[in-house]
């Protein structure tokens, strides 16, 4: 009972926010001479009406969901992880090397093997600020921000020589296999399938398993998780590496759903539209899926707006800025009341030292 009083809070919460985003949006298109009404009426247009519009629509929600997931699965462990972009380029071009490379072998199994790659790719990827983070205290943000350019540099380099298809653009071979696309024109995929029953097993996975209790316990106070028998070190670890598998599911599903190929910096924006679609609800994982799909909506609806009304895209920008200030306003005010009340054993737990001998994170 307590649980789905605190989810009907954090929906309300959830609710009060767009509506105050949207709100803000509406003054500033009142203030270049336009109707709000007609403009969001225009966006929604843009992105429901016809193959097209809801095809890039379900397409953007994809991809959003993914990196959402991947960036809200590290912060139950403890970890800010940015770098899911560069976990996206990473999965991206391990599809394509074996997408492009492996012969002779039956479609499914093509297509479980590129997964598959992708998946190890990315949760390596991760692994390696999860490590510097665990044994000698090295901020993730640093280091993850930083290994995006290098997982950029590393995948510009192999589609400009080893892989490269020989065209103008930067870009591989195309893939032997590949994810079937529906409402065409449109890009959408069967990897959205695939991305929905992801979603819904991290769910579950974070709220009923053993390993999802550990990761809320050591992502809440990895103090005392340590002192009941949680090793919060190891699980650092294993929260990553799932993370960064999921954002290499992310880039195996644009490049056999989407492209068809690798396209040089085609993840461009991804990793930090997922953080962001994550931000504003605090990590919470079943509304992780509204918010991306929220997001993908302005997205895809925001270029028929601009046609429709001559209102600019820019003004999608300037709805999720507020959220970000929105959200960054209510964690200070947070923050402020926790640093006035006196902790309990109700809240995190009891303040207790870490066994001697064990290293904490």
């Amino acid at each position: 009972m307590i649980r789905f009083l605190q989810s009907l809070s954090g929906l309300r919460r959830l609710v009060l926010i767009l509506l105050l985003a949207m709100g803000i949006g509406a003054l500033f298109i009142l203030f270049i001479g336009e109707n709000p009404l007609e403009a969001y009426r225009a966006l929604l247009r843009g992105a429901f009406v016809g193959r097209l519009g809801f095809g890039t629509t379900l397409s953007t929600f994809t991809t959003l969901l993914l990196t959402s997931m991947a960036f809200a699965v590290a912060s139950k462990a403890g970890a800010f992880n940015v770098g899911v972009e560069g976990e996206v380029f990473l999965g991206g071009i391990a599809t394509a090397f074996v997408g492009i490379y492996l012969e002779g072998v039956p479609p499914f199994l093509h297509i479980l093997l590129c997964f598959a790659a992708a998946i190890l790719v990315g949760a390596l990827w991760a692994l390696i600020p999860a490590v510097l983070k665990g044994l000698w205290g090295i901020s993730e943000v640093c280091v993850t921000i930083l290994m995006n350019y290098v997982a950029l540099f590393i995948t510009s380099y192999l589609i400009s020589g080893p892989m490269s298809a020989g065209v103008a653009n930067a870009q591989s071979k195309r893939l032997i296999v590949g994810l079937g696309q529906f409402m065409k024109p449109s890009n959408v995929n069967t990897g959205l399938y695939i991305a929905i029953a992801l979603a819904v097993f991290l769910i579950w996975m974070m709220r009923k398993s053993t390993f999802g209790y550990k990761m809320r316990a050591v992502g809440t106070n990895p103090r005392f998780a340590e002192y009941v028998g949680i090793n919060p070190r190891q699980l650092l670890y294993r929260g990553m590496m799932l993370s960064g598998a999921i954002g290499g599911v992310a880039g195996c599903i644009e490049v056999m759903g989407v492209y068809g190929y690798f396209l040089n910096n085609f993840a461009a924006g991804l990793g930090s539209n997922g953080m962001l679609a994550a931000l504003i609800v605090k990590s919470n994982l079943p509304f992780v899926p509204f918010m991306a799909f929220f997001l993908a909506i302005l997205k895809s609806g925001a270029m028929g707006m601009q046609q429709s009304t001559g209102v600019p895209k820019s003004i999608v920008d300037t709805i999720t800025s507020v959220f970000i200030i929105v959200a960054t306003m209510e964690t200070l005010f947070t923050f402020h009341k926790k640093l006035k009340r006196t902790p309990t054993i109700h809240d995190e737990g009891p303040n207790l030292p870490a066994r001697e001998g064990r290293s904490m994170v």
